[in-house]
């Protein structure tokens, strides 16, 4: 059924979508937002590890709505849950951690930077830090934003300070600050999108050290489900549809975005047409959503006449050691074991970009510390193995009793993800999800520079916990990635031959469609990528404003 023509359409309504809809509800257009998960409340965050971290609470189940996933192009696909951020309003930013990293201006002249790089197809940015830092500004203020900027050698032009002074932290902070001043090194506090203040209506943090992986059901994360969304719902201009999975954007005869065909929560098919439409259902999905959305203009999917929708797929590589405290040995002389502080916010920028390739490669990355989470669960089935070298039994029962007897620092490494041809997002018309719609197929080709920077990256870690004498420190990963980070498969660019989106992401070949997840970043940069997706949105948001009122203007 087709329903009545709004203004704008936006897809998804994470950190790509929800400051769209809130600048374009404030600016007066009428605004439908899709939505293909609930809209859960606070009530609905409860600290149940099973249904926040086991079932499809956030992430669907593999067998009604799986990704392909498959190592190099000679591999078979394997159904997976692997690059799926969160079905429900807000998205990831509901479950997410809220580490605020910025990116550097490097970032954004990456290929000026380091020259070619055989084997990668590393491009520059259209765009500068510079246009960018009014809209982080913009961000952070309007999100919820908790640090303190301190001087480093790496550290990005700021306007003025954090809108929240920084959240309380562990005292292994502090050990952590004096262990890198002894190396010349600086730990930097950690920003996080968690209010340290009651800020705009909600409530501060109440240090429960279940971020990630959960919902908070006091508000203070600043998931776009606790302040954005509500907002715009506020201006009386946006809709949004929760329970709503978009199939297909259609076109019209002049090859204009027409309507989006999504299935209802009562899986009833509907079109809702409007003047514009915006994709923002992270870097697969949105991928996936365009490849499917195919009509005799658009043959092998909407606005990818380039081909190259789908294309450099970009997750953020990932590294991970972990210090082993035992209390019953330890924590007589640092008594600071015993402080339940959630929060350890420190951060290592001091190898982002190294002056020269003495150690193989120029880009590096960022060293994030915190406390293992505390999920019971996850720790029990680690500890228990698997596959031939399981344990069970006394030996289990031995380890889980060392593991309570324990506090466990760790680090992980966010780095520089090479964009090359190898990695990509297809879709496999022989796969449908239970929707009936061609799943999002990926495969994963990493650039070797990505694996000598990541393990750079954890020696450099492991140094800062050794100096701390702890009991046994652990490498987990040194070849990871971390997929719920991910962007690059429609990049933005001035040229439509190499490049989905213009400077102002809107495709090329469809001068009403945008894409504002992380989808348009040419690069990921070397730090998560929620506040860049989110400032970027902002941006984008700020220009079809101006774009659509001097049309109506103009009379068209």
């Amino acid at each position: 059924m087709s329903l009545p023509e709004v203004d704008i359409c936006i897809i998804g309504s994470g950190a790509g979508g929800a400051p769209m809809a809130l600048e374009l509800g404030r600016a007066g257009f009428k605004v439908v937002v899709l939505e293909k998960g609930p809209h859960y409340r606070p009530q609905d965050f409860i600290h149940d590890e099973i249904l926040n971290s086991r079932r499809n609470f956030f992430m669907p189940l593999p067998w009604e709505e799986p990704h392909l996933i498959r190592r190099n192009a000679k591999e078979r696909y394997e159904r997976s849950t692997a690059a799926w951020t969160a079905n429900c309003v807000g998205g990831g930013t509901v479950h997410m951690s809220g580490f605020f990293y910025r990116l550097k201006p490097v970032d954004f002249r990456l290929r000026s930077t380091l020259g070619a790089v055989p084997g990668s197809t590393v491009v520059d940015w259209p765009i500068s830090y510079e246009e960018l830092a009014p809209f982080y500004d913009k961000a952070e203020v309007e999100l919820g934003v908790s640090g303190q900027a301190v001087p480093h050698p790496f550290a990005e032009p700021r306007s003025g300070p954090y809108p929240l002074p920084a959240l309380d932290v562990h005292p292994v902070a502090g050990e952590i600050d004096k262990a890198c001043a002894a190396m010349g090194w600086h730990s930097l506090p950690t920003a996080r999108g968690i209010i340290s203040r009651p800020y705009k209506g909600r409530a501060p943090c109440a240090y429960c050290a279940l971020c990630g992986s959960y919902g908070c059901e006091m508000g203070a994360k600043s998931g776009t489900n606790a302040n954005l969304i509500p907002a715009a719902i506020a201006t009386g201009n946006v809709q949004v549809r929760p329970g709503c999975m978009a199939r297909t954007v259609e076109v019209d005869r002049k090859g204009r975005a027409r309507s989006v065909v999504y299935v209802d929560p009562d899986g009833v098919t509907q079109e809702q047409p409007a003047k514009v439409i915006v994709v923002s259902c992270t870097a697969v999905e949105s991928a996936r959503l365009l490849l499917n959305s195919t009509s005799s203009r658009f043959s092998q999917g909407l606005a990818n006449g380039s081909g190259l929708v789908g294309k450099n797929l970009i997750f953020s590589s990932f590294g991970e050691s972990q210090a082993t405290f035992r209390l019953s040995k330890q924590a007589d002389k640092r008594p600071w074991l015993k402080d339940p502080g959630p929060f350890v916010n420190r951060s290592i920028q001091d190898f982002y970009l190294m002056p020269d390739t003495r150690f193989g490669f120029r880009k590096g990355g960022t060293l994030g510390f915190m406390w293992t989470h505390p999920n019971p669960i996850h720790a029990a089935t680690g500890l228990a193995g698997s596959g031939a070298s399981a344990v069970f039994g006394k030996e289990l029962k031995d380890r889980m009793r060392a593991y309570r007897d324990s506090r466990i620092l760790q680090f992980e490494v966010y780095a520089e993800y090479l964009p090359t041809p190898g990695s990509y997002v297809g879709v496999e018309q022989g796969v449908k999800d239970h929707f009936g719609i061609p799943v999002a197929a990926i495969t994963v080709e990493r650039h070797p520079l990505d694996l000598v920077a990541t393990r750079f990256l954890v020696d450099r870690g492991e140094e800062v916990l050794l100096r701390l004498e702890p009991d046994e420190v652990k490498r987990t990963n040194t070849t990871g990635e971390t997929t719920i980070l991910q962007h690059g498969t429609c990049r933005f660019g001035d040229d439509a031959a190499t490049s989905v989106l213009d400077k102002h992401c809107r495709a090329h070949e469809v001068p009403n469609l945008y894409v504002v997840d992380g989808s348009f970043m040419p690069t990921g940069g070397s730090v998560p990528s929620t506040l860049t997706i989110a400032a970027n949105s902002f941006r984008v948001a700020d220009h079809l404003v101006r774009s659509l009122k001097s049309g109506a203007r103009a009379g068209g």
